[in-house]
């Protein structure tokens, strides 16, 4: 083997909150030759500038700020004496697991691994994305490079903010903001309804009487050198500004919170089918890609709403792996998971297994007073009412074991009536 060729059981790609997740499982579950690579200079994927709190609360039972979450996952790879790279920058890998990497140090080698696990994470979507008219002058930033300066840098962006939608990020941006002196004067949502959660707009906005403005986008940025100001707009049932409706802000600062991408242009590269919805990986509930032995979870999959069900995810492919790698492979079945639009995805999207499982799912709009209900052909096997059903909050259901043995087809169907 050559003296740049690294051989490891897993190998698990990015060392955030799901790939910390997953290697302790993996750990627990027997599997000892573990490497994390990493590219940034710390573990903890994005919750070292998330310093507010709110997390943790159903994994540990308790409200922790980002960087604490972050270290009770590191601490527990430490304690596991689990190896992991910083400043490490995955090039590619291959759907027979061989992975190539770059750092200071070790130059550029490769990772032979019996398993891998796909934890990189997601990016947000930038401004080129928007089509905003307008010149490209300074002070225009996403929520999360904000979020740097302000938390990390210890710089304030600006003085006087429009953010452009509800994400999130954007929502806790604007409280933060204000939190440092800035004034936020409108935080515009292209979309009837926000992308973030409930209570994230009461407690970012609502509690500091920031606006929150609905089926509203920005429609021209101003400034030559630095931003002056932005032009608004309502828009309407098909997304386009409604002439008449526009309305100048002055501003020194745009920040945008216009959703977040699945980070997976290595996946992309190894061929593997990803999902036209979510932007992810299709899996099983294993987590299982359709390349043998390679997992994802965490962000990269799908977006999710909450750190917590990132771990939760990750343990599953943390487990799934150690399986893989033990020869531990049950005898598999095939039933596919469809979705009604309402419901706009599922992870999994495939059952592989006769067992339980956590099928998570977003919906396309707001439901009041509806059903989540999962057909057989035309047999309804489960029905459950929420009072609300909205696209920025994750929901899951449970398929039973005893649901998926008595399935007479290969396609179960889930839908909001």
């Amino acid at each position: 083997m050559d003296t740049n060729t690294k051989k490891v059981q897993l190998a698990i790609i990015g060392g955030g909150p799901a790939g910390m997740s997953a290697a302790v499982a993996a750990h627990e579950a027997g599997i000892r030759d573990i490497l994390i690579l990493e590219r940034d200079q710390r573990l903890g994927g994005i919750l070292p500038q998330c310093i507010h709190n709110g997390f943790g609360l159903h994994r540990f039972g308790e409200e922790l700020t980002g960087p604490e979450y972050a270290r009770r996952y590191s601490e527990l790879v430490r304690k596991h004496n689990i190896p992991y790279m910083l400043n490490t920058t995955v090039l590619s890998f291959t759907r027979d697991r061989k992975i190539t990497a770059v750092n200071e140090s070790e130059g550029l080698f490769t990772v032979e691994a019996d398993a891998i696990i796909l934890a990189m994470g997601c990016r947000e979507r930038p401004r080129g994305a928007l089509n905003i008219a307008g010149s490209r002058p300074a002070g225009i930033y996403s929520a999360g490079t904000a979020q740097k300066f302000v938390n990390m840098k210890g710089y304030l962006p600006g003085k006087s903010v429009v953010i452009l939608g509800s994400g999130d990020i954007g929502l806790i941006m604007a409280r933060r903001m204000t939190l440092e002196g800035a004034k936020v004067k409108a935080v515009c949502e292209l979309m009837p309804y926000s992308g973030g959660l409930a209570r994230n707009i009461e407690q970012c906005l609502n509690d500091f009487s920031i606006p929150l403005k609905f089926s509203h986008t920005v429609v021209k940025i101003h400034g030559e050198k630095r931003l002056t100001g932005v032009t608004i707009a309502a828009v309407d049932e098909n997304r386009r500004p409604i002439e008449g409706s526009e309305e100048f802000i002055e501003c020194d600062t745009l920040l945008l919170s216009v959703g977040l991408i699945p980070e997976n242009e290595l996946t992309r590269g190894a061929d593997i089918e990803l999902d036209s919805v979510t932007g992810g990986a299709i899996v099983d509930q294993n987590r299982e890609t359709d390349a043998e032995g390679v997992f994802a979870c965490g962000n990269v999959l799908h977006v999710h709403d909450l750190v917590d069900y990132v771990s939760e995810e990750a343990e599953i492919a943390g487990r799934a792996a150690a399986d893989y790698i033990f020869g531990k492979r049950p005898e598999k079945i095939e039933i596919k998971l469809e979705c009604d639009g309402k419901v706009r995805y599922t992870v999994p999207r495939v059952i592989t297994e006769a067992k339980d499982v956590n099928v998570y799912f977003r919906v396309s709009n707001v439901f009041r007073d509806s059903y989540i209900v999962i057909k057989d052909g035309d047999k309804e096997i489960f029905r459950r009412k929420k009072i609300k059903f909205a696209p920025g909050e994750m929901e899951t259901v449970k398929i039973t074991e005893a649901m998926i043995k008595e399935a007479s087809g290969s396609v179960l169907s889930l839908s909001i009536e």
